[in-house]
């Protein structure tokens, strides 16, 4: 068993300012489009684990022009966020069109120094499901 860190008022305020980060960096990404607004948010190096955007603040500004060019609706609604140390975890609602079930997205965002270094992403298509009602968002 290993000695767990008890949170103090700063490491709790701290994890706030990652999850604040990272929302803000969501909302003027993804929902507004403006990447030069959230690219204050970008450390000197970010590292992209997603295998359709490559790395750097330059590669996320591609693949987010490509994106808002072919669905100039899309919009992500984060349904949860968590924070533990460097790291900040969003499950996210996404949808490229209005009328579309979207998809279910968990983002990982590792932060250094309360800037964005590193993404993963995991992503599935939204779908009712015949086994329960239980709703994937």
């Amino acid at each position: 068993m290993h000695d767990q860190l008890q949170p103090t008022e700063n490491s709790q305020s701290w994890l706030e300012r990652n999850k604040a980060t990272v929302l803000d960096f969501i909302e003027k990404s993804v929902n507004q489009g403006n990447i030069d607004a959230a690219s204050v948010h970008f450390g000197e190096s970010y590292t992209q684990h997603n295998p359709n955007i490559a790395d750097g603040v330059q590669g996320f500004r591609e693949y987010l022009q490509q994106l808002r060019q072919a669905f100039p609706l899309v919009q992500g609604e984060v349904k949860r966020i968590f924070a533990d140390g460097d790291f900040v975890i969003v499950h996210m609602h996404a949808r490229r069109e209005p009328e579309e079930a979207g998809l279910a997205i968990v983002d990982f965002f590792r932060l250094a120094e309360g800037k964005l270094v590193e993404h993963w992403e995991v992503r599935q298509p939204i779908v009712e499901s015949n086994l329960h009602a239980n709703a994937m968002i």
